[in-house]
């Protein structure tokens, strides 16, 4: 199992104003398709929801906290996979509904700039040939926030992959 840094579920702040921002999928499917939370999910929820994600009953949710779903019920977390470090420094990942899953940011400060670039949760992990629509208010709120200086998404998620390169594999062998 995952080592965590505990059970913290205090929603961090730049999640809570990320949580009011209606962001626009579109009819043409270019959009950001992402729904924010206003809180993380109960322990209880996650714990239910990476069981059934995975078919595995021994598993717990404590690695994850779940912010926001897309349309089709595919979930974003900070994974707490770097003991020790607060929620804000560890990864952002995409769950999604038919099974795929990906690196989105190596941090919510990187998430932000992310969301800045036009990019959800989905669209950061899943979908690689994706093309950057900046969008000033969400660059606005990232500068307010982040801790990082403002990159490309493309770079960001790069490095990101690159440093939990192993997420789905190891994601998958959880699986039953």
């Amino acid at each position: 199992m995952i080592e965590t840094t505990g059970d913290d579920r205090t929603f961090p702040p730049a999640l809570a104003e990320v949580a009011r921002v209606e962001f626009e999928y579109g009819d043409d499917g270019e959009g950001v398709d992402f729904e924010p939370y206003d809180a993380f999910d109960s322990a209880e929820e996650t714990t239910h929801w990476i069981r059934c994600w995975t078919g595995n009953q021994e598993l717990d949710g404590d690695a994850y906290r779940v912010f926001g779903q897309d349309g089709t019920g595919g979930l974003a977390a900070l994974w707490l996979v770097r003991p020790g470090r607060p929620l804000a420094e560890q990864p952002v990942v995409f769950l999604g509904s038919e099974g795929e899953s990906g690196v989105a940011a190596g941090s919510l400060s990187d998430f932000l700039w992310v969301l800045a670039d036009g990019l959800g949760p989905l669209e950061a992990a899943v979908d690689g040939e994706r093309d950057a629509r900046p969008d000033a208010a969400l660059a606005a709120l990232a500068a307010r926030h982040a801790t990082t200086p403002r990159r490309p998404a493309r770079e960001i998620i790069t490095e990101a992959q690159a440093e939990f390169a192993t997420f789905s594999e190891d994601l998958d062998a959880l699986c039953r």
